[in-house]
């Protein structure tokens, strides 16, 4: 397996909540099409409310699609698909779930394809940190995304999403693990990589 790359790198929920859905069809740019909430800021909370987070300051916190993500951001993109559509915005979840941490990213790795016909696992990357007390991976992977957008409980549809790329922490915490799971256009997450990564390894304690 390659080292994680510096600005490069979406949670395995219980058997329940299994290939969440996580793009919008790429017939439709995802763009901001969801509702901002209103007044809140990039800061946001994980475990409990017991880990402080910043969200760089381009991304829009909107509600999220799911019931079951706490919290979510749409990443501005720019440029163009190859058709000449606008590319879709990237899309932040984080939530709480279960399962190890090695087994949902095995189940990340299974999300994507290589046009090449490789090993997803050998392209992608992880790196292990320790931030606010926690251990902290943090997963990159690039690809063909699988995109099941009606979620788990609507048919089993999947759109293939070239060009794609994922970057997700887990972060570890008694009450459970968090998942803060980044994907978009491939040109899109690595203009805001740096960003995802300061995000994460500048998380701190919540003041109570």
């Amino acid at each position: 397996m390659p080292a994680f790359r510096s600005s490069p790198w979406a949670p395995l929920v219980s058997a329940a909540f299994l290939a969440v859905a996580t793009a919008a069809p790429v017939s439709q740019p995802m763009a901001m099409a969801q509702p901002a909430v209103a007044g809140e800021p990039g800061v946001f909370t994980i475990a409990d409310g017991s880990v402080s987070l910043e969200a760089p300051q381009a991304w829009q916190r909107v509600q999220p699609k799911s019931g079951i993500v706490e919290t979510e951001f749409a990443i501005p993109s720019e440029g163009n698909a190859a058709d000449g559509s606008p590319l879709p915005a990237g899309r932040m979840t984080v939530m709480g779930a279960g399962g190890t941490v090695e087994a949902n990213i095995e189940r990340w790795y299974g999300q994507f394809a290589q046009p090449d016909g490789g090993s997803t696992k050998e392209k992608s990357s992880t790196k292990k940190l320790k931030v606010a007390g926690h251990d902290v991976t943090l997963v990159d992977i690039p690809g063909t995304y699988k995109d099941s957008p009606g979620g788990p409980f609507a048919g089993g549809k999947t759109i293939e999403r070239p060009e794609y790329r994922m970057l997700a922490a887990i972060v570890e915490g008694p009450g459970g693990n968090y998942f803060l799971k980044f994907y978009g256009p491939a040109s899109t997450v690595e203009t805001h990589a740096d960003g995802f990564r300061k995000m994460i390894e500048s998380m701190v304690p919540a003041a109570n």
